[in-house]
């Protein structure tokens, strides 16, 4: 009964142009478990029970909110489904992971690294150090870099087409940038491969997003920027984040440049937002420094 109600839950969802992914994976664990109980409808305290088994309270609250999009719309047709409270474990407040901002020196060696990766003569290097050096150069999220189709690259820059929000944009890219994607390019078309897919394997398909994952995490610990597997560093999405900071301390510092600036940025990056470019935004030595000096300026026009 309830697998049936998530397979249609899911559909609507996915016909509305929703991936689905993660709410699918938690909705189907919630609902093995449900059934398992031989349950047939959603009831708080087999929600809390399920939820309580997630590892932290940040998943057991994620669990808690799939969970209840799903029974709220269930109970709009049927109010045997109960809806349990969002405040079932309490009022928690959203907490932000500190964004690890690269220095230019450890990028270049990310690079440098992912330059000697093996096999020897393959591909491979090449792709690696150019995927990682373009995520730095333009602040393009993983996924939407393994997307970028041959077609995808043009005269005027890269088409971004699998986003996050299905809205296709276009990415001028910095002279040194394009140098670095033409070079691969050249390559890329020499390479064996029957995937259109602008960064492939030494193999000749299409990266997988763990894939390069794993890659990214074996070369930020061996330059020393991580510890062993389980313990927490530099994410690659932080690259992201070091774009959005770098490129806000190079601009003008009156008020007007920041707004445009930040209103172009959100743009660039894809977001749905612009308040979700601040959210990509970190405290910096060099943004601490304009701040104060904005703030002095301020206040000598407040007491002239």
């Amino acid at each position: 009964m309830l697998s049936k109600l998530l397979a249609d839950h899911a559909a609507l969802y996915q016909a509305l142009g929703f991936k689905f992914r993660t709410p699918g994976i938690l909705l189907r664990n919630f609902v093995a478990f449900a059934e398992h109980r031989g349950e047939h409808v959603v009831t708080t305290a087999t929600v809390r029970e399920w939820a309580l088994q997630a590892p932290s309270p940040e998943q057991r609250r994620n669990r808690l909110l799939a969970v209840r999009r799903f029974a709220l719309s269930l109970h709009a047709e049927d109010p045997r489904h109960e809806v349990p409270s969002a405040d079932l474990f309490g009022r928690g407040s959203r907490r932000r992971r500190t964004p690890y901002i690269y220095s230019a020196e450890e990028i270049q060696r990310l690079i440098d690294v992912a330059q000697r990766l093996g096999p020897d003569g393959s591909i491979r290097s090449l792709t690696y150090a150019t995927m990682f050096g373009l995520i730095a150069a333009t602040g393009m999220r993983v996924s939407e870099a393994i997307a970028i189709r041959l077609p995808d690259v043009t005269d005027d820059g890269l088409i971004i087409t699998q986003t996050k929000f299905k809205k296709s944009r276009l990415l001028p890219l910095h002279p040194t940038t394009r140098h670095a994607v033409d070079r691969y390019l050249a390559a890329r078309l020499k390479a064996a491969s029957q995937s259109d897919a602008l960064f492939i394997s030494h193999q000749g398909t299409p990266l997988a997003y763990p894939t390069v994952i794993t890659v990214f995490l074996q070369i930020i610990r061996s330059i020393g920027l991580r510890g062993a597997p389980g313990s927490r560093g530099p994410r690659i999405h932080d690259l992201r984040h070091t774009f959005a900071v770098r490129s806000l301390e190079r601009c003008a510092h009156d008020s007007q440049a920041v707004a445009r600036h930040i209103t172009a940025l959100s743009t660039y990056l894809g977001h749905a937002h612009v308040t979700d470019t601040y959210w990509y935004l970190q405290a910096t030595p060099e943004l601490m420094a304009h701040m104060s000096a904005a703030g002095e300026t301020l206040h000598r026009g407040v007491t002239a």
